[in-house]
C-alpha cells in the first residue's frame, strides 16, 4: 500500500526532520506530519551549542557559510538588574527555527521523505505490531512512529501522560513569549534577566537579528488582565537591564509568539510504543539552554536504535528499553540540573545564587558543563 511507511513521525520540529533525513538517507521510506506550513516561527530560544554543529554539517546545513553569531559567553541579572558574567564554554551559535527548520525541511524532501504540512495528527494507534498514524486529512500506517511535537499537544492530553494531570506547580504552568528584535547587544554574548516568576533570554541570530523570549507563569499574566504588554510593564521593567531592552529595542514581529501550559515535569520517553524525541521526551529549562541540541542529538539516539529493530537485530522491547536507557544517560543529568537552577531563579534567591556561582568560578563552569553535551 502507498500509505505504508516504515518510519512514522508526528512533528516536524528539529528532532523530527533530523530523524527523517538520517532514515531516508539509509534507505526507508519516512513520513512526517507538519501542522504548520514551512518556513514558520516557534517559540524557542535559537542557541545551539557547539556540541551539534558537525552532526548538523554531516545532514548538509551548510553551517560554515552563513556567517552565524558564536556565542562564547553568558550574562545573567538578578530581579534587581545587577549583572554577572560567565564564560560560556564550549559556546554555541545562534539561528532562527524560521531558518533552520526550512533548511532541514527542504533537504528532507530532497532526500525523499513525504511530508504532510498543515496537518495535525489526531491519534497513534499500536495494533499489530503496525502503528496507526490519523491527520485531519488521512491515515496511515508505519512499522515505527516517533512523537517529536514539541511542548504539549492534544496527543498529550488524550494519552494523559503524567506531566499533563499534575496540579500547577513550581515546574509547570509556565508560558513561553517570543520576539525577534533589533538591538545594540553583543553578538557573542547571551544574557539571562531574572524577574519576578520568570526570567528573559537574549541572543544573536542571522542577518543582524536578536531572539528575545521570556519565560513566566500563569499567574503573572492573570494578574496583568491577561495583557501581556501590561505585564512587561509592571514585572519584567522592574528589572532595569530588560526596561532598557524593551524600550529601547525595535521589535520586527507586529505581535509576540506565545505558547502556554509549558511543564518541566519529568516526562516518559516511550508512550503507546511510540519513541518521544525533544521537548515531547522532556524540556531542559531555558534557562540552561540547549534545548534545541537535546532533540539533535535524540534524533541520533533514537534512529539507531530503530535501525536495529528494521535490520531485524533487536525486538521491539529491546528497542524501547535501549532508547529510554541512552536518552536518560545523555539527558537525565541535564534535566534534573535544569529543574534545579529553575527553582532557585526569578525570585529573591537569586542574587544569592548568581554571587555564589561568580565568586567560585569553577560551581559556575560546572553547572554550565552539566547542560552541555560532548560533540556527537
Amino acid at each position: 500500500m502507498a500509505n505504508d511507511y516504515d518510519i512514522g513521525i508526528a512533528g516536524g520540529g528539529m528532532a523530527g526532520l533530523c530523524l527523517s533525513l538520517l532514515a531516508a538517507d539509509a534507505g526507508y521510506s519516512v513520513v512526517l506530519f507538519e501542522k504548520e506550513k514551512y518556513p514558520f516561527h516557534k517559540v524557542c530560544g535559537e542557541y545551539i551549542s557547539y556540541e551539534s554543529y558537525d552532526f548538523l554539517i554531516l545532514l548538509g546545513l551548510p553551517l560554515a557559510d552563513m556567517n552565524l553569531p558564536e556565542i562564547k559567553n553568558l550574562q545573567v541579572s538578578d530581579v534587581n538588574g545587577r549583572l554577572y558574567d560567565f564564560k560560556l564554554d564550549p559556546g554555541g551559535f545562534g539561528i532562527s527555527r524560521y531558518t533552520i527548520d526550512n533548511m532541514l525541511y527542504q533537504l528532507a524532501l530532497k532526500a525523499g521523505v513525504t511530508v504532510f504540512t498543515e496537518e495535525k495528527v489526531t491519534d497513534i494507534s499500536f495494533n499489530q505490531n503496525n502503528h496507526i498514524i490519523q491527520s485531519n486529512k488521512r491515515e496511515v500506517t508505519a512499522k515505527i512512529v516517533a512523537g517529536t511535537y514539541g511542548k504539549r499537544s492534544n496527543l498529550d492530553v488524550k494519552w494523559k501522560r503524567s506531566f499533563v494531570e499534575r496540579k500547577p506547580d513550581k515546574l509547570n504552568n509556565y508560558i513561553g513569549v517570543k520576539y525577534h528584535v533589533r538591538t545594540g547587544f553583543e553578538k557573542d554574548h547571551i544574557a539571562l534577566h531574572n524577574f519576578k516568576n520568570g526570567y528573559c533570554g537574549i541572543s544573536a541570530i542571522e542577518d543582524d537579528k536578536y531572539c528575545l523570549c521570556y519565560l513566566t507563569t500563569a499567574k503573572n499574566l492573570s494578574a496583568s488582565a491577561n495583557s501581556i504588554q501590561k505585564m512587561q510593564e509592571q514585572v519584567l521593567y522592574k528589572n532595569p537591564g530588560l526596561k532598557k531592552l524593551f524600550t529601547e529595542a525595535e521589535f520586527l514581529y507586529d505581535a509576540p509568539l506565545t505558547i502556554s501550559q509549558i511543564s518541566f515535569d519529568k516526562k516518559k520517553q516511550i508512550e503507546n510504543h511510540i519513541l518521544m524525541l525533544g521537548d515531547a521526551a522532556g524540556m531542559i529549562t531555558p534557562l540552561c539552554g540547549n534545548g534545541m541540541s537535546m532533540a539533535i542529538h535524540a534524533s541520533k539516539l533514537a534512529f539507531a536504535e530503530m535501525n536495529d529493530f528494521l535490520k531485524g537485530r533487536i525486538s521491539r522491547f529491546e528497542m524501547e528499553t535501549n532508547y529510554t536507557s541512552a536518552w536518560k544517560k545523555q539527558f537525565a543529568l541535564r534535566l534534573a540540573t535544569g529543574r534545579m537552577v529553575q527553582r532557585c531563579m526569578g525570585n529573591n534567591s537569586t542574587s544569592v545564587v548568581l554571587k555564589l556561582l561568580h565568586g567560585l568560578p569553577f560551581l559556575g563552569r560546572n553547572l554550565i558543563r552539566a547542560t552541555h553535551g560532548k560533540p556527537f
